[in-house]
């Protein structure tokens, strides 16, 4: 079994800590890694260079690698150039995600520009569509991206009134139905019980990040549960 097969019906822990976030630190993302494969997991997602580097000296592992960079007003931030892309590869991230829906990148690119050039110069590597919408990610898969993701379903202007878990997951489930590359389920998978419905509904793997890696908004989450027998 190869080492992408290796994750299928699997969980994929995100270890990421943005700057302004308290474990921010690559250090402590190695032992995060660390830690979900401890507990289990069969991938990570990391978040730039230095993080997925530490994390590959802790852990042999898949990972799915992204960057997260804001140009000027720009609202597409994940892996957003080919500039992020070359540094990727360059550091050997097994799968790389992207932004895939349906806004112009900073570089006046739109998706299908964007993705065939970087699939022409790395004709071998592994992509994620990040993806927002059901025709997103149909439009993602006719491009030949090699997994489709959910992971922006609920926080672009397109889908802000959307719900990943809505309706027993319905967007996950058109999805599944309406495209040939294997879909990643990511995006508010907050509880064991929706990771392994996901699974049950046919995502090939599920990336789960805040729920176990965020002790601030864990912490938070049973605050406001408390506060609510104020």
């Amino acid at each position: 079994m190869d080492r992408i097969d290796a994750i299928k019906d699997s969980l994929l822990v995100s270890c990421q800590a943005l700057e302004d976030e308290p474990l921010h630190s690559s250090f402590i993302m190695g032992r995060m890694a660390k830690a979900a494969l401890e507990g289990g997991a069969k991938g990570i997602r990391a978040n730039g260079i230095e993080d997925i580097k530490e994390i590959k000296k802790n852990v042999d592992l898949p990972i799915i690698g992204i960057i997260k960079k804001v140009y000027d007003e720009n609202p597409v931030y994940i892996t957003p150039t080919s500039k992020e892309v070359d540094e990727l590869v360059e550091c050997g991230c097994d799968i790389i995600a992207v932004d895939a829906t349906d806004r112009m990148r900073p570089d006046g690119k739109k998706l299908e520009e964007f993705f065939s050039e970087i699939k022409e110069k790395y004709p071998k590597q592994l992509f994620m569509a990040d993806t927002s919408t059901v025709e997103e990610a149909v439009m993602a898969d006719r491009l030949g991206f090699d997994f489709i993701g959910t992971t922006l379903v609920g926080y672009t202007e397109n889908s802000k009134e959307d719900k990943i878990e809505a309706d027993d997951f319905k967007i996950l489930r058109e999805i599944i139905e309406k495209v040939e590359s294997p879909v990643i389920a990511e995006g508010n998978i907050n509880t064991p019980e929706k990771a392994k419905r996901v699974l049950e509904l046919g995502a090939y793997t599920v990336v789960v990040g805040g729920a176990i890696t965020r002790p601030q908004l864990i912490t938070k989450s049973f605050v406001n549960k408390i506060n609510e027998v104020k």
